[in-house]
């Protein structure tokens, strides 16, 4: 138990497995002892085959919580050994059930004391222990059919990621990583544009003299993320050039440079935010709703690639 001590809650597929293979090597003894012909995993398929009616591949696995193919597999097994059987569809012949055979039938009769004897010492177990391993299974496949391990992992990886992300104010320094997040992004989707080159190349002139701001997100001390507030009236700033590095794709770094941005908006008495997409841009779209933007009409763009505009009413 050294290892499960030492790695903990990391362990618990492992130690689950472990738990899972003990249990199935113990019933396997049990079988023997009933003089049952059956493999532990082989249970699950033939007790929803002991109740009443014919019952398809696909019906036992929706029954049982497993997959078609295994499903599948362990019918093979179950056939060659002669504990259940084929049998066509009387309505349509194309259509195959399976059942138990003779055998299948007499193990079913003599398995019930074993059923029961196994219930009773399961139960003894349960009083015995301090927590309640069966309702806590019930819990847990609860929880991960509502959100499973995978996304659990990644919310956590993308949270801890975001922690260390710092968003500040534009330096002379980051203007080469400004351009260069701003191109990258930008070809990828369409094509730069004359505006475009014109405040990547002299963000001074056209985005930091006239009022507006800047903000580059850091990971590691690195520039993988950008965005700029330019200002459009006394209390209405664009956010534009938003651009995030593929490479940290995941670390929700757009959604806190568009908190960052509003923030700052809101500090310079901005009542409007307003913004420039398109609609191909589905998770930035996403985001854009995410972060309190509706989509409004009617304001020039100096862009061929704009299809929607939107924006934020700050109080």
């Amino acid at each position: 138990m050294d290892f499960y001590d030492k790695a903990g809650k990391m362990a618990l597929g492992s130690r689950l497995r472990r738990l899972s293979e003990k249990i199935t090597d113990q019933a396997a003894q049990v079988y023997d002892i009933y003089g049952i012909n059956m493999n532990p995993k082989w249970f699950p398929v033939f007790y929803a085959l002991a109740e009443p009616g014919h019952k398809s591949i696909m019906q036992i696995a929706q029954e049982i919580g497993h997959s078609h193919p295994s499903v599948s597999t362990i019918v093979k097994e179950m056939i060659k050994a002669g504990i259940v059987k084929n049998v066509e569809s009387k309505a349509d012949a194309r259509k195959t059930f399976i059942v138990l055979t003779d055998e299948g039938l007499q193990i079913n009769q003599r398995i019930q004391l074993q059923y029961a004897d196994v219930n009773a010492a399961v139960e003894t177990a349960l009083a015995q222990s301090q927590y309640n391993i069966w309702k806590a299974i019930e819990e847990w496949e609860f929880l991960l059919d509502q959100k499973d391990l995978l996304k659990r992992v990644m919310d956590e990886k993308k949270s801890r990621e975001s922690s260390e992300v710092q968003i500040v104010e534009y330096l002379p320094k980051h203007q080469s990583a400004f351009k260069q997040l701003n191109e990258e992004w930008i070809s990828t989707w369409f094509k730069m544009e004359a505006t475009d080159y014109k405040s990547l190349d002299h963000p001074d002139d056209y985005i930091l003299n006239k009022g507006g701001h800047i903000l580059i997100a850091l990971f590691n001390g690195e520039p993988i993320g950008t965005c700029a507030l330019i200002k459009m009236g006394d209390d209405m700033f664009e956010l534009a050039k938003m651009a995030v590095s593929p490479a940290a794709k995941g670390k929700g770094i757009g959604y806190l440079l568009g908190k960052a941005a509003i923030e700052k908006a809101a500090e310079l008495d901005a009542k409007k935010i307003y913004l420039e997409s398109n609609t191909i841009l589905k998770p930035a779209i996403s985001l854009y709703h995410k972060l309190g933007f509706k989509k409004v009409s009617g304001i020039p763009s100096p862009y061929e690639r704009c299809n929607i505009q939107m924006m934020l009413e700050l109080g």
